[in-house]
């Protein structure tokens, strides 16, 4: 590990102020991707702002039609929250898939997003569900949010604050998780909804993605049934040890299947 300033932030704007005055600066939220990357020296931030304490970025509401997730709010917070249960399950289902105990009390959905994995399970549930990223600065849709592998829209010295739910008529979440990790090798959220018919990949590619042609056919039938036929090219899939890309490929239906047997059922 190398040397490095720690800062434990008063406020965000506080933090907001501390990020903007050096661009080697690091945000640290539940720590589950920094740490390691700091002990195995593959980051070199100057200095660490802890959002630990700061009570204004955690907690879950309902605001109209929608749930807020605040930046700091653990996974498995997300996943014990009545409100979450009752409201958007799939959400809930999804938050408890992530991990173990320990990475679900410690992770964050604020920390997950920015750091955008292309194996992560948030990011399908944002992109699926029609969510909107709340930031110190602005709103973003989720479909605008994920550019690329590891890479967001956020720009230099940008927070995430919240994240925002839409209650979607129906939606499930499947995964074929990594056996070790926990990490998606493929994860489906499957949903219908304000923000309409929606199918959105992760682990399947180098960042989540929507698959039209399952959109459509679901639109006109929300049933597993309809996805029979619908298979996805394995061009520019993920390939590794886990998986081959044409393996992943047909997970895909496997999975937007199950999702949507689980939205269904």
């Amino acid at each position: 590990m190398y040397a490095f300033s720690y800062y434990r932030a008063q406020s965000l704007d506080d933090a907001a102020r501390h990020l903007a005055s050096d661009s080697e600066a690091k945000i640290l939220a539940g720590g589950q991707t920094l740490l390691p990357a700091l002990k195995q020296r593959l980051a070199h931030p100057s200095e660490v702002i802890d959002l630990g304490g700061l009570a204004e970025l955690s907690g879950i509401r309902e605001e109209g039609d929608a749930i807020v997730v605040g930046a700091m709010t653990p996974h498995g917070a997300v996943a014990a929250s009545e409100l979450v249960k009752a409201r958007i399950p799939a959400l809930a289902a999804l938050a408890e898939s992530i991990g173990d105990p320990q990475v679900r009390n410690r992770g964050t959905i604020g920390g997950s997003i920015a750091n955008n994995d292309p194996a992560a399970d948030y990011p399908a549930g944002l992109v699926g569900l029609g969510a909107t990223v709340r930031t110190n600065r602005r709103e973003i849709a989720a479909d605008d949010f994920f550019t690329g592998m590891f890479e967001t829209a956020l720009d230099e010295g940008e927070i995430i604050t919240a994240v925002s739910f839409p209650v979607p008529q129906r939606a499930g979440y499947a995964k074929f998780p990594n056996p070790a990790s926990r990490y998606a090798i493929v994860g489906v959220m499957a949903a219908q909804g304000p923000a309409g018919t929606r199918v959105a990949v992760t682990g399947a590619g180098p960042c989540v993605f929507r698959v039209a042609a399952m959109e459509e056919a679901l639109a006109r039938d929300f049933s597993p049934a309809a996805l029979d036929d619908i298979t996805v090219p394995a061009d520019d899939l993920n390939a590794d040890i886990h998986a081959s890309a044409e393996y992943r490929a047909h997970l895909v239906t496997v999975m937007a299947k199950r999702a949507v047997a689980a939205a269904t059922g």
